[in-house]
């Protein structure tokens, strides 16, 4: 399996740990999903790359403004199911790369834990949604990384 670090605008199948699931002492995921690579970033003291991910989710929002709707013809090309999803908006993980928490994707014939890209309109889109829930002190940060 290939572990070279994703692009920005990567989905990566990850163990998401959910921020209501970290504040009841929860330290592992309750199960694997899509995320989104929204930053990544490089450590002077050794190198080492810190990845920022967003869960993806079939649940709606309860307020549009915490998510941003993932496109049938995006999730078709990320070869996804075809129920609605969501890119949430207002919490992330960040851990180092590659992590323990990284899954491979099943049913592919060559193991891999990137599904693909999406649109790098969509990519500043929920850019612009973390960010502005990070304004409003709505968007929480994980650490995965001890």
């Amino acid at each position: 399996m290939s572990l070279t670090p994703p692009e920005r605008g990567s989905v990566i199948r990850y163990a998401y740990l959910w921020a209501d699931e970290h504040q009841r002492g929860r330290e592992e995921a309750r199960k694997d999903r899509p995320v989104l690579v929204l930053a990544l970033s490089v450590w002077e003291n050794n190198g080492a790359i810190q990845i920022l991910v967003l869960a993806i989710t079939h649940s709606k929002p309860a307020d549009i403004r915490n998510a941003v709707p993932l496109p049938p013809a995006v999730k078709r090309h990320l070869d996804l199911d075809d129920d609605a999803s969501w890119i949430i908006t207002t919490e992330a993980n960040a851990f180092i790369w590659p992590g323990p928490d990284l899954r491979p994707i099943p049913g592919r014939v060559t193991a891999s834990v990137i599904y693909g890209r999406i649109p790098d309109t969509l990519l500043q889109q929920v850019a612009r949604s973390f960010l502005a829930n990070r304004k409003r002190q709505r968007a929480q940060m994980i650490s995965r990384t001890s």
